[in-house]
């Protein structure tokens, strides 16, 4: 419907008044989503969102108005609304909408939509049976199935014509184990950006069980130790530390606008040099992926940091402009009632060429991180704080009893430029990212990685 319009015309009227930019977004979003609490399905939402943004860039400001009204009138109203926020010389130039091509494609194999929205409450129902019936200190399960076709278009005065069709699938199951006074928590989460055929290889039995044995295993565990010392972060625990310690920092309208440690420090060595850290958003099937970006921008692989270096920051459209640089293709927005910011996708620290088993081995004593959980992080300064939600003693250069409780604290910069092993392994994490109120699907990722002296909260 929206491609039969005169996308020209709208774009020149949302310009009429002035700008350097003006946009078109345009998204239908078809979603299903069931939740089983109390061990009853909860929850059960089905339903279709669809509308337009329309967004003008001047001199480094954003006007941005949305609609769910999608006659062609009603956009040219929106684009005149928007207008107004500009008051400068007319614009003249003529818009000649070139269709982009993506130079890849994510497959889907098994259309959520075309499976029977029983089988899917089935499969929730699966997980929920299965974690409830492990064990008897299990106290509570919530398991959560959620689906999402994605269709954007995006048109701009630049004479970019994009299309994109993206499709979510994710199933997460967290278990509550309690003993006395004690309570402990399990989570796993499954999915990204593919079909129905996420269960092909993995099962809601067999994430309901991953999740059941962590909590009931930081159930038993005895308190972590705390103090100062050796750590080893598993492939497993996901990117959380790479995520939150450092990728926000490299996004480039916190690092433009002084609120990021690693402000103008383009070039500078800010970490090991066995250290390299990707933004790539051209990965079949991960959580972050896509082909064009919410702005139009073709996908990429974006270095941020190599061997240590600082390459690159994560651009959108406006900071890239600013900066006078290309845009990395880091423009995302929640849906159609967002004005595009600067995000992650799929980051990650890459693989390095040391074996996982011998990293382990060269520790004498310290702490094994399998699981990351939440934490705090100051971009300013770079200190965090992060929960490890599954974590084990190191002795003599092998993997010992578990401990619970366990948290890790240090400064982003620092602890980057004291890791002194990187696993040749790679292991990624799923999650959706807020940021100014938006959240967007993402997944972060590490190899195992050490890191010879860290704060480890725990038992005093």
């Amino acid at each position: 419907m929206i491609r039969d319009y005169n996308l020209n015309k709208i774009l020149k009227k949302a310009l009429s008044r002035g700008g350097d930019f003006s946009e078109i977004f345009f998204e239908r979003s078809e979603s299903a989503n069931i939740q089983c609490e109390e061990k009853r399905l909860e929850k059960i939402l089905v339903g279709t969102d669809m509308g337009v943004g329309i967004r003008v860039l001047f001199g480094g400001e954003t006007a941005y108005a949305y609609t769910n009204r999608l006659e062609e009138k009603d956009l040219l109203n929106l684009a005149d609304t928007v207008s107004q926020a500009v008051q400068a010389k007319q614009f003249q130039k003529d818009i000649s909408l070139i269709e982009r091509r993506p130079s890849w494609k994510n497959q889907t194999r098994i259309d959520p939509a075309s499976v029977p929205f029983e089988k899917k409450a089935a499969l929730v129902m699966k997980g929920n049976d299965t974690a409830w019936t492990f064990d008897p200190h299990i106290q509570q399960v919530s398991v959560s199935y959620r689906d999402q076709k994605r269709k954007i278009l995006i048109a701009n005065s630049e004479g970019d014509l994009c299309e994109d069709d993206q499709t979510y699938t994710i199933f997460v199951v967290q278990v509550v184990a309690a003993e006395n006074d004690m309570v402990q928590t399990g989570y796993e989460p499954l999915g990204g950006t593919q079909g129905f055929e996420v269960f092909d290889t993995t099962s809601p039995e067999e994430i309901a069980l991953i999740a059941a044995k962590q909590a009931l295993l930081m159930l038993k565990a005895r308190k972590a130790p705390a103090g100062r010392m050796a750590a080893v972060l598993s492939f497993e625990a996901g990117g959380t530390m790479i995520h939150e310690a450092v990728g926000h920092g490299l996004e480039a309208d916190l690092a433009l606008e002084g609120i990021s440690v690693y402000q103008n420090r383009i070039g500078e060595t800010i970490a090991s040099p066995l250290v390299t850290v990707l933004d790539d958003k051209t990965l079949p099937g991960k959580r972050g992926s896509f082909v064009f970006d919410d702005e139009g921008t073709p996908a990429e692989k974006t270095v941020l940091v190599e061997k240590g270096v600082l390459k690159n920051y994560m651009y959108n459209r406006l900071y890239a402009s600013k900066s006078g640089v290309p845009s990395t293709g880091n423009g995302r927005r929640q849906s159609y009632r967002h004005r595009p910011i600067c995000r992650m996708t799929n980051t990650m620290i890459a693989p390095g060429k040391d074996d996982p088993a011998s990293i382990i081995a060269s520790v004498e004593k310290g702490l094994f991180v399998k699981k990351m959980g939440g934490g705090q992080v100051n971009t300013v300064n770079g200190d965090f704080m992060f929960e490890v939600t599954e974590g084990y003693l190191l002795e003599k250069g092998k993997i010992a009893e578990p401990v619970r409780g366990a948290t890790l604290t240090g400064n982003g910069p620092e602890i980057l430029k004291i890791i002194d092993k990187v696993g040749s392994d790679l292991g990624f994490g799923i999650g959706t990212c807020g940021k100014d109120g938006q959240g967007v699907p993402v997944a972060d990722a590490q190899p195992t990685i050490r890191i010879p002296e860290i704060v480890v909260g725990g038992a005093a």
